[in-house]
């Protein structure tokens, strides 16, 4: 029930056999069971609202109210859904379960009731800009202040501080804490902290990382698997010559006929370029790198790389590095382009992306749509407790002196320029799976097999869009009806004007005028805090606790020149022993699920009563079901299964 008090008020309306008369009885479920008998002196006739008053008595006596159920003269029960908490002086007026667009109500009692609430809730949940030219998040400087509904049930199950300090002791590695800026002495040093906690995958890792094939590997299914594109031409800033690769390529065909045959890959991480170190720690001098990585689909159809340049401008102090060079050589390079790759998935793909995002979607919602609402009933359940982890993290993780500034090369503000940057390239077609896949060039099974992430998310993305066009039809019969449905519409105004800040680069609509449409827009929303999510957040263990396949910041500069680098060199780059322990704290906690944590498909709380959307949601977990059952047969005996996307894995919401 997720209350503080393990509280539940279950009031029953019931004519009384003795004296003929209605009385409310209300049972509370604490550690014990009292009922209150109210007496009803009159015939109460049909319900339209309910009421429910609470007086403050003591410290803490918050009740958590999911639901009334009314028992009628006749013997039929009606149900009025709460899911709030009742704290201090407080009357919260509920209407029965049935979801109702603005054209249903009829009376002027429930228009009014429709009015009031939302008018309530824009004062409670109001926009700030945290950081300038970033989306707006929720008017709020701490966890505590945030209203009671969407606060955690215990804020110590998401205190960062907490949480990384007992991950570093879990794991055992706090007995290099002492040593934070000193640097451990070769590869196999790693181990002293990874023997602890290695699984399936991040074992694998550890053997296979100084492997291309598992260098390319992860730009199709490792943690962040969306920089890969098509390369349809080399750009100026990356003169990668057909002599350079030669002894590379297998299809004996130039580097010219294979960008034309559709075998050449592409990842650019300029936007990366000038952003700023941390430079938090005054005795550790940390960098960046901005670097331009090709890519070779080769006829085994293993994605490999061909050339890495560590910055965006040609030159002689730039060089272009390649398998063909020196085994330091290219093992740095490749080491700079994990790198690079790890602040782009924590920054951009994960934290804007998907949090960030997910936020702005949940701030607009309980301030345009009301409860009675289909779409309300609908998001609901997707941006549980988001709005509480990300004012979390800004209160300790990302903010000016957090933890973020203790192991990563961004922090001390380079993770919000990256945001402020990124922000130019996050349209909302961006956010439609499907789209942003063909955009890269990548949709082709045929071209690029074996890209699970690409696979897997087209199956559960069809699966949720279909439900919520089932769902859509229920309340929609037609596109008028979409269109003139004023609340839905102040919904999708209020996140691009407000959220979004109206950025003319963002595309975000301001307005629906198809089911169609509102379906897409309402799919976004499900599958960006859901399955993306899912699939971007829960790899982190996997993939990064080998520090040297993803490490938060180096310590040296990229190279300038090829033949200087030795295996000291590279470890004297490579993260120190106290970032390392902070890192691998953060990547184990962050992949793990909350404590009775919902999965998609999962809808415990009942805010829909009516029975198509009960059956339609029936049918969205057997759809599911299906496809977790497809992952799991592909993934038998692989020793690298991928499961981001199995709806059996996937959390309704962001709130780890």
């Amino acid at each position: 029930m997720g209350s503080q008090a393990n509280t539940l008020i279950k009031p029953l309306i019931k004519k009384c056999t003795l004296c003929n008369n209605y009385h409310l009885v209300t049972t509370i479920v604490r550690p014990q069971v009292d009922s209150y008998d109210v007496t009803v002196g009159e015939n109460l006739g049909e319900l339209e609202l309910v009421k429910i008053e609470k007086k403050k008595y003591w410290v803490h006596d918050d009740w958590y109210c999911k639901y009334i159920t009314v028992k009628t003269p006749s013997g039929d029960y009606v149900e009025f859904p709460c899911f709030h908490w009742l704290v201090d002086d407080k009357e919260v007026v509920l209407r029965d379960g049935k979801a109702l667009l603005p054209k249903d109500d009829k009376t002027r009692l429930v228009k009014q009731h429709r009015h009031k609430e939302l008018e309530s809730r824009r004062k409670t949940y109001r926009w700030r800009e945290w950081q300038p030219g970033i989306p707006m998040s929720i008017d709020a400087n701490t966890h505590k202040e945030l209203p009671r509904d969407i606060q955690f049930d215990s804020e110590k199950g998401v205190d960062f501080i907490l949480n990384y300090s007992k991950a570093i002791e879990n794991l055992c590695v706090n007995q290099f804490m002492h040593m934070f800026q000193s640097s451990w002495n070769d590869f196999a040093d790693f181990e002293r902290i990874f023997v602890r906690i290695k699984n399936t995958i991040s074992e694998y890792v550890m053997q296979h990382w100084k492997e291309d094939f598992m260098f390319g590997y992860q730009y199709l299914n490792g943690c962040n698997p969306v920089m890969i594109q098509k390369c349809t031409k080399l750009p100026e800033k990356f003169p990668v010559t057909h002599d350079m690769v030669a002894d590379c390529l297998e299809r004996e065909m130039t580097l010219e006929e294979e960008i034309e045959a559709g075998n050449i890959y592409i990842a650019d991480y300029e936007l990366m370029e000038d952003i700023s170190p941390n430079s938090t720690d005054p005795c550790t001098l940390q960098y960046l790198a901005a670097p331009i990585c090709l890519l070779y689909n080769n006829s085994q159809s293993k994605i490999l790389p061909l050339a890495i340049q560590l910055g965006q401008t040609p030159g002689k102090d730039n060089p272009i590095f390649l398998p063909s060079d020196g085994q330091y050589d290219w093992m740095l390079a490749k080491i700079w382009v994990r790198s690079s790759d790890f602040h782009i998935h924590q920054t951009v793909t994960h934290l804007l992306r998907t949090h960030l995002v997910s936020e702005v979607f949940g701030v607009a919602m309980f301030r345009q749509l009301p409860a009675v609402h289909p779409a309300y009933k609908l998001l609901l359940p997707h941006i549980r407790f988001t709005i509480a982890i990300n004012t979390k993290a800004r209160e300790q993780l990302i903010c000016e002196f957090g933890i973020f500034d203790k192991a990563n090369g961004t922090g001390g503000g380079g993770h919000v320029e990256m945001i402020q940057k990124a922000m130019r390239s996050l349209t909302f077609r961006s956010l439609c799976f499907p789209d942003a896949i063909k955009a890269r060039g990548v949709d082709s099974p045929e071209d690029l097999p074996y890209y699970y992430y690409r696979d897997d998310g087209n199956r559960v993305w069809d699966v949720t869009k279909s439900f919520v066009w089932d769902v859509v039809c229920i309340y929609y019969d037609s596109d008028d009806t979409v269109q003139k449905d004023e609340e839905i519409q102040a919904f999708v105004k209020d996140v691009c004007s407000f959220g979004m800040q109206d950025l003319d680069c963002c595309g975000f609509p301001k307005s629906l005028k198809t089911r169609e449409e509102l379906t897409e827009y309402l799919t976004v929303i499900i599958f960006t805090a859901s399955a993306h999510h899912a699939a971007v957040n829960f790899g982190q263990y996997d993939w990064c606790s080998w520090i040297p396949n993803a490490p938060p910041t180096m310590r040296k500069p990229p190279p300038r020149q090829k033949g200087v680098v030795d295996v000291k060199f590279i470890i004297q780059s490579l993260p120190d022993r106290g970032r390392s322990c902070w890192h691998l704290g953060a990547v184990w906690a962050l992949s793990q699920f909350q404590e009775n944590e919902l999965f998609l498909g999962m809808y415990p709380d009942e805010h829909f009563i009516e029975k198509p959307v009960k059956e339609a949601m029936e049918s969205f977990r057997k759809r599911l079901a299906e496809v977790s059952s497809v992952i799991k047969i592909r993934n038998e005996g692989k020793k690298l299964p991928y499961y981001y996307f199995s709806p059996d894995r996937i959390p309704n919401s962001v709130a780890v």
